[in-house]
């Protein structure tokens, strides 16, 4: 049996440059081809009135907003309008004497950028645009998932665990979840309810996912001797009912979907969980004005061309949590730009 302990050192910045390329991608969509600043030069707009200038459904032009927010060439006024900051007046808006909308104007049919501009004109990932069923990160009903088929799944639920693996550790000492079951909602390779095991020997825990993916979750399990109290249910955590527990973790699962969504699974570990039952969010987390951090943008937008979802803020989880009877906590740091957000059913 091995244990899992957290990083010597601190990965975060590996995973801030492997992501950088979509702040390149957004800012050369936003001037070549949506014309942003242009469009906000003459007068603010609402968040409405500007994504209907844009033609952007609500997701995307969340996503674009908050990254350009983030890059301070954005801001709301105090009557909740965007414009423009004095940075990008300066430098992006045609015709100023230091403007570089041009020089940014290169990228902007670069295969990157045109490929961003479609997901964003079209408010789906690629898979669902193409019908790639090899390019399908999530499960959905009726859809042919990539986490469906084995070579796929493994490949897939292995290269997540790779991040899983550093942060695991520091969520498990976060959590203060000592004795009782953890039911842990699209839970991979389990290497999150793995590592709350090791530092727990009271502890149980459940992980409820799809049955290739689960194959993973089982060599996992043998590997860190923890087979005697981890059990492994297959199921679709939308449509089948989910298995009775002390506490429900969703570790990087709500950021893969639209808010609809979102609030439905919310909804439903709240209906599932006994009066003092708590309910664990770890994700990432953009501020509640949904003006970055420009990390958490970056990485927005790559869940956005990935999947049917994108991050969001505490408030927005909090709101979802309120409407589903539970109270809830402050946002605990835990690693790679992740958090955690407890609440409890009274």
């Amino acid at each position: 049996m091995i244990g899992l302990l957290p990083p010597s050192n601190d990965p975060t910045s590996i995973f801030e440059h492997f992501r950088g390329s979509y702040g390149s991608e957004l800012l050369a969509a936003a001037v070549g081809h949506f014309q942003v600043f242009e469009r906000l030069s003459p007068r603010s707009m609402s968040f409405e009135e500007l994504r209907q200038e844009l033609a952007l459904l609500r997701r995307p032009a969340i996503v674009l907003l908050t990254a350009l927010r983030a890059m301070k060439l954005l801001e709301v006024d105090q009557s909740g309008n965007f414009r423009l900051t004095d940075l990008a007046k300066e430098h992006l808006v045609p015709g100023g004497e230091y403007f570089v909308g041009d020089y940014i104007g290169l990228a902007a049919e670069s295969p990157g950028v045109v490929e961003m501009v479609a997901r964003l004109r079209s408010n789906c990932p690629a898979f669902a645009e193409k019908n790639d069923a090899g390019a399908a990160f999530i499960y959905r009903e009726g859809l042919e998932s990539a986490m469906e088929q084995e070579a796929s799944a493994r490949r897939l639920t292995l290269a997540l665990a790779g991040r899983a693996k550093n942060v695991a550790p520091v969520l498990a000492e976060r959590l203060n979840l000592t004795e009782g079951t953890l039911l842990d909602v699209g839970g991979g390779t389990g290497i999150y309810s793995i590592a709350c095991l090791l530092r727990n020997p009271r502890l149980k825990a459940i992980v409820l996912d799809r049955r290739e993916v689960l194959k993973v979750a089982s060599e996992f399990a043998v590997r860190y001797g923890v087979v005697d109290r981890l059990q492994l249910i297959e199921g679709d955590m939308f449509a089948n009912p989910l298995p009775p527990a002390d506490a429900i973790l969703l570790s990087n699962i709500l950021h893969d979907w639209d808010e609809p969504e979102c609030q439905q699974l919310v909804s439903k570990c709240s209906e599932s969980l006994p009066s003092g039952g708590r309910l664990f969010i770890h994700d990432v987390f953009l501020n509640d004005k949904l003006d970055g951090p420009l990390p958490i943008a970056l990485y927005s937008a790559a869940l956005f061309t990935l999947t049917e979802g994108r991050a969001y803020s505490a408030a927005e989880y909090r709101q979802w949590l309120s409407a589903a009877g539970l109270v809830s906590g402050n946002v605990v740091p835990t690693l790679i730009h992740c958090g955690l957000l407890a609440a409890e059913k009274p």
